[in-house]
């Protein structure tokens, strides 16, 4: 199954307490890839991380644990999980009896891991080390402090531009002002995006612009990622690009993606920020 439209988001559901790894519902991430061209070897590389604050279980004495989880999907996975239904197989755990949190961990690295294609990575911090989580904003230079006009709310590549005549930079680039809207319910989707880049240098008020145009936009989150590296590539031509965006938690779920395209770009940290 990798139709949206034929899973349980934005429909009345029945919440199952119980384990059931058949809740998991992938979506080919193929599909979207084609309709911005990316076929074949990937342009990049990259992870989804994954992060959910509402993770439960028993123990075998019937006495609830609960956990943070984090994810590890590699984008070059042939499948993301509709967010829904992760939240539906996570609640799924609520009433399941285990032995340990190793025995969680295994389920849910199988689970998601069959699920999306490839090897994810998954950890647990329990509650003896919430107090050891750190928070942080993504670093760069603001955009939003310019003071633009918009006219447009969706995203339009060609407002994108460069300045090949002068030497290259490389800098990194931030906004709080994505937004975009669930493929499938319409639901709004906030973030905060950092696009590192090494090239010409990329003028700032039009890509402002541009990113402020996912505001009527309806994708998944990954899939928003990779449309505007995938954009950014084409019309400015950087030698080296790294796009990552924050999402805020919908359902005790965040989704984190990262697509870069060389090998010597720090990996993202995962630090929650503000608006998470």
């Amino acid at each position: 199954m990798t139709d949206a439209t034929l899973s349980a988001l934005g429909k009345p559901t029945c919440y199952v307490a119980e384990y059931d790894p058949t809740l998991l519902f992938p979506i080919a991430r193929q599909t979207k890839r084609d309709e911005i061209g990316v076929r074949g070897t990937l342009p990049f590389y990259g992870v989804d991380i994954w992060n959910a604050y509402e993770v439960s279980w028993l123990n075998l004495r019937g006495k609830p644990q609960i956990a943070i989880a984090t994810f590890m999907v590699p984008a070059d996975s042939p499948h993301i999980v509709e967010s829904k239904s992760f939240k539906l197989y996570l609640n799924s755990f609520n009433q399941t009896r285990l032995v340990d949190t190793d025995a969680l961990l295994a389920h849910l690295r199988s689970d998601i891991s069959a699920a999306v294609g490839a090897h994810v990575q998954v950890s647990l911090t329990l509650p003896d080390a919430f107090g050891s989580l750190k928070m942080g904003e993504l670093d760069g230079v603001l955009l939003d402090r310019l003071d633009i006009e918009v006219n447009s709310y969706e995203p339009d590549p060609a407002l994108l531009k460069a300045d090949h005549q002068a030497a290259a930079v490389e800098e990194k680039l931030v906004s709080h002002l994505l937004k975009s809207n669930c493929l499938v319910t319409g639901q709004p989707d906030w973030a905060s995006v950092q696009i590192h880049y090494i090239g010409a240098p990329i003028e700032q008020a039009s890509l402002l612009q541009y990113l402020i145009g996912f505001r009527n936009h309806n994708e998944f989150h990954e899939q928003c990622v990779e449309r505007i590296f995938m954009d950014i590539l084409r019309q400015c031509q950087p030698h080296k690009l790294a796009v990552y965006a924050r999402y805020t938690r919908r359902g005790g779920l965040d989704i984190n993606p990262w697509r870069c395209n060389f090998t010597s770009a720090t990996p993202p940290s995962n630090l929650r920020n503000a608006r998470q």
